[in-house]
């Protein structure tokens, strides 16, 4: 099932984010968290891409497995860091043979120990038009609610995202953000812009005040006073953090479906108890 067909139903949805396993010896455990979150029955799942394409192996195999042992639709990542036209091809007749209808286009970060990458693609732009040419996939894109670290300012980030809308993206997914009403700012400007696609909100449930703390700084995420509060007093209680990381985002994803932001996706970072947590918060809303 393509992701565009969720979301024209006009419903709210509710989907959770996982990773691949960095090596083979990772793969069970993480086949393993992976299946209990898709036990859950979310509206979908996305499978992350690692850094340079050092996981797309095991990104195509989760995603699969996901989708056919549990009916789950699933969102496979693809970065242009290391992809050449050649090898989105293959990753495309890959993805085809797999049943997998989705793709999150990102242009991805390089990562420190690559000296020297070889790809055909600088932006995700590019790769979107690309992958639209290769076959039938749903294409979707990132978008970043307080601007991307590498802009100018935000309309530039603005302008990029509509190249990116241009190209053939279907839908966004949007960073985690902690405040709703950057979020509310962000639809509202990209609506006056001609921005019109879908626009999934990226939530974060935080279970570690290290872990924010470093997110925050590669990202220049705001953490609004109420946040800091909370991670303040319970950062390093991880059962503690747990809880009130699920809390605050389950507040979060109550307040934007009341506000009319229907499609939530949350980053579940592989954390089975993190993702039925906020679906047993849920029930009733989504």
């Amino acid at each position: 099932m393509k992701l565009t067909e969720i979301f024209e139903k006009n419903r709210p949805s509710l989907s959770f984010e996982v990773f691949p396993p960095k090596t083979s010896d990772g793969f069970d455990s993480v086949k393993e968290a992976t299946e209990k979150i898709a036990a859950l029955s979310p509206s979908y799942m996305s499978v992350t891409y690692g850094a340079g394409g050092t996981t797309k192996g095991y990104t195509v195999k989760i995603a699969e497995n996901i989708q056919k042992k549990y009916n789950v639709p699933t969102l496979s990542h693809l970065t242009c860091v290391s992809v050449t036209k050649e090898l989105l091809r293959e990753t495309a007749d890959e993805l085809k043979s797999a049943g997998i209808e989705n793709i999150l286009a990102l242009r991805g970060d390089i990562p420190k120990d690559m000296n020297e990458v070889k790809t055909d693609y600088k932006y995700a732009s590019e790769i979107i038009a690309d992958i639209k040419s290769l076959g039938d996939f749903c294409v979707g894109g990132a978008c970043y609610p307080e601007g991307h670290v590498e802009s100018k300012n935000f309309t530039e980030d603005i302008m990029n995202l509509k190249i990116k809308t241009d190209a053939g993206c279907d839908f966004l997914t949007t960073q985690m953000f902690f405040d709703n009403n950057i979020m509310y700012n962000f639809l509202y400007r990209i609506r006056e812009a001609g921005i019109t696609v879908p626009v999934v909100a990226g939530i974060m449930p935080v279970t570690n005040g290290r872990q924010i703390s470093r997110i925050c700084s590669l990202s220049g995420t705001y953490l609004p006073r109420r946040f800091k509060t909370i991670v303040d007093k319970f950062g390093e209680n991880t059962e503690a953090m747990t809880k009130a990381g699920i809390a605050y985002a389950t507040e979060q994803i109550i307040d934007l479906i009341a506000n009319g932001v229907n499609h939530i996706h949350v980053y579940s970072m592989n954390k089975p108890e993190v993702a039925s947590g906020i679906k047993e918060n849920l029930k009733g809303i989504i």
